[in-house]
């Protein structure tokens, strides 16, 4: 007769498997590989066991892309599912991305085609040290 969970156990998930079913990695592989090498954190400690339980009200914090990730677990799950049913696992805290339509602090050429005369004499202002 086999043992019954201990209670801390019950209502909990691997994290890789976690991650890889809320759609933050496309294989579980990859989900192991970032928990291995300690980029991800449950509830602001670095873990590196791809095994470690986590259920709801735990929060993670990683890197994804540009970005840092903070989300908090609201539910398990049971099966890596559409995009809107994974999306309904967690809480997003992250701050929103930074607005990539935004002018840039120094004007910088675009690269659409060769800069005239007034582009090049802008870039060189720009560049050079202020003056004290």
């Amino acid at each position: 007769m086999a043992e019954p969970r201990p209670p801390a156990a019950e209502g909990t998930i691997r994290l890789d498997k976690w991650l890889w079913q809320a759609r933050f990695f496309k294989t579980r592989t990859l989900a192991i590989k970032e928990v291995q090498a300690g980029h991800i954190r449950l509830n602001a400690e670095r873990i590196t066991k791809p095994a470690q339980p986590i259920g709801p009200g735990d929060t993670l914090t990683f890197a994804q892309g540009d970005r840092v990730r903070v989300v908090r677990l609201i539910a398990i799950g049971t099966r890596r599912g559409p995009a809107p049913e994974a999306q309904a696992l967690y809480q997003d805290l992250s701050p929103p991305p930074p607005d990539k339509t935004a002018a840039p602090a120094n004007p910088a050429y675009d690269l659409g085609g060769r800069p005239t005369k007034k582009h090049r004499r802008t870039l060189d202002l720009s560049r050079r040290p202020p003056l004290d």
